[in-house]
């Protein structure tokens, strides 16, 4: 398939800048895969289409507050730091991505906080925007972290035009978030409350998690027509034997299998093994998934409404067909739906 092949007009108007007051009180779009049909929810009533035994897959990963600024020495210029993860804990080099890049060199130090009293020299370029930086800090490494995080925001999505506001800490990240180090959410994953799983739970339908520590591959602009020749950043995964023990058993008993998300999805379809099973995996995937593709493992998936030409509209559209999900798409944009992390969300059955 061809990158243009996912455009489609999306006002910007429909783009969520902030959530629903209540995680489930989005909306859903329900897409029957099989048939095309399409019906309108609330997302509480996703149980509805869910029964005893059925398995429900979250990515468990945890976002933490990636986004800092700081002043460069002597200029004083204003530099935004992206810490993407943690390369060395004892010498505590970080990756990150830094604008403006023009303005960053080997050998430059950078000042943090309002009393300036987190320092980082700047020791490796890995980018034209990425480089490494060695934060100077005497103290323990807990510490260190505890400072560093403190003086962080939470890194939202690239569409989201407004700066972060301190209600981003919770809302952009999933109440059941346990491994830290992603800067990507789990979208799909954050309209699930308390309640909810409460009431998933008393139907006897199972939760699982695998963890991917999304990056921010998912939002880079994919420069190619030819979709084949688009090559996926690396994630880290791991989906461990409990993951595997329970999806394994939910499909030899032919109950349905959903992922939540599409992170989720990816991963599952990193970990298949024969006959529609997983297998554990630990490691990294630049797995790029798009149509046509066949899904062994997942009967259903919970989704939020993707930006035109993203990689995720891609994975929704192989994995719902893409005539149905671009049909879907459509009416989503006429039914008034609200689209990103922060937008309603898509299940297709």
């Amino acid at each position: 398939m061809k990158l243009s092949q996912f455009k489609f007009h999306l006002p910007d108007e429909l783009i969520a800048e902030h959530p629903t007051r209540d995680r489930d009180d989005c909306r859903l779009m329900v897409v029957d895969r099989r048939t095309g049909e399409i019906s309108h929810h609330i997302f509480k009533e996703v149980i509805d289409f869910f029964d005893d035994g059925d398995v429900m897959v979250f990515n468990n990963t945890k976002v933490f507050p990636a986004l800092l600024y700081g002043n460069k020495e002597k200029t004083g210029a204003r530099i935004e730091v992206f810490l993407l993860r943690e390369l060395n804990a004892d010498n505590k080099l970080w990756d990150v991505l830094v604008e403006p890049a023009r303005k960053i060199r080997i050998g430059n130090k950078l000042y943090f906080g309002e009393d300036e009293s987190m320092v980082a020299e700047v020791i490796d370029n890995t980018t034209s925007r990425g480089r490494t930086l060695r934060f100077l800090y005497d103290g323990p490494h807990d510490e260190f972290k505890a400072a560093l995080y403190a003086l962080g925001m939470t890194p939202l999505p690239p569409y989201i035009t407004r700066e972060p506001e301190p209600r981003d800490a919770e809302d952009y990240q999933c109440i059941f978030a346990e491994k830290e180090g992603a800067v990507v959410a789990p979208a799909a994953g954050l309209h699930f409350s308390r309640g909810l799983l409460t009431r998933l739970e008393i139907k006897g339908i199972k939760r699982a998690y695998v963890t991917v520590h999304s990056g921010l591959g998912a939002f880079r602009e994919i420069d190619v027509e030819d979709l084949t020749k688009h090559r996926m950043d690396s994630e880290q995964m791991t989906a461990d034997q409990t993951l595997v023990d329970t999806v394994n058993a939910a499909k030899d008993a032919e109950k349905r299998v959903c992922a939540v998300g599409t992170s989720v999805l990816r991963a599952i379809s990193t970990a298949d093994s024969m006959g529609g099973h997983m297998k554990t995996y630990d490691g990294w995937t630049n797995k790029f998934i798009f149509p046509p593709y066949d899904f062994d493992v997942c009967t259903s998936l919970i989704t939020n409404f993707h930006m035109p030409y993203s990689t995720m509209l891609m994975m929704v559209a192989a994995f719902g067909g893409y005539e149905t999900v671009m049909k879907a798409y459509k009416t989503a944009v006429e039914e008034g739906y609200r689209f990103g992390c922060y937008g309603d969300a898509m299940l297709i059955k």
